[in-house]
């Protein structure tokens, strides 16, 4: 089963529980912080992952961080079942997809706008009303910057991209000119 399945599943899960208690919000902002842990300390990584390290001990380091960041129960409860799981490590696709789905029960989309330069609030407001005639739905807007677009934007929302850089368009018109 891949990755990604098994973050949905656990992610629609954990959804489930949230949305009826009202604290989605809270919950993805905490393990974001908790996957964040983990990302960028090896050392945590390396003993959660370590199938040689005997799950009694990964229990007392969860238990001693839980105990240091006193996260709400939810979180607390589901960061234990993801240890007993042998999961904790892909809490960062975890809480992606978490987040993807509060995002769809929100009826919302988000959007990831790259732009060769920033852009200014009133172009922002525009685009984000295009978007959601577009799509139907609200739009939560992601602004990057990337300077060899040239010019133009690119907007991905979900696997569709609309490409209106000037770096593509000029790729466009070297492959008609080339044949």
């Amino acid at each position: 089963m891949s990755i990604q399945t098994i973050a949905r599943r656990y992610a629609a899960a954990l959804a489930d529980v949230v949305i009826d208690r009202g604290e989605a919000k809270e919950i993805q902002q905490e393990l974001q912080q908790w996957a964040d842990l983990i990302l960028t300390n090896a050392n945590l990584e390396e003993v959660f992952r370590n199938p040689t390290i005997p799950l009694d001990k990964k229990r007392a380091v969860l238990k001693q961080l839980i105990e240091r960041a006193k996260p709400q129960q939810t979180t607390a409860n589901f960061l234990k079942v993801l240890l007993h799981n042998q999961r904790l490590t892909e809490l960062p696709e975890i809480n992606r997809k978490f987040a993807e789905i509060l995002d769809q029960r929100a009826g919302m989309v988000a959007a990831t706008v790259t732009t060769a330069r920033p852009v200014p609030d009133e172009i922002q407001a525009r685009l984000s009303e295009k978007l959601v005639s577009v799509t139907q739905k609200k739009v939560r807007l992601n602004f990057e910057q990337d300077p060899e677009l040239i010019g133009g934007l690119v907007t991905r929302i979900g696997s569709t991209i609309y490409d209106g850089s000037v770096r593509s368009q000029l790729q466009q018109i070297k492959e008609r000119m080339t044949g």
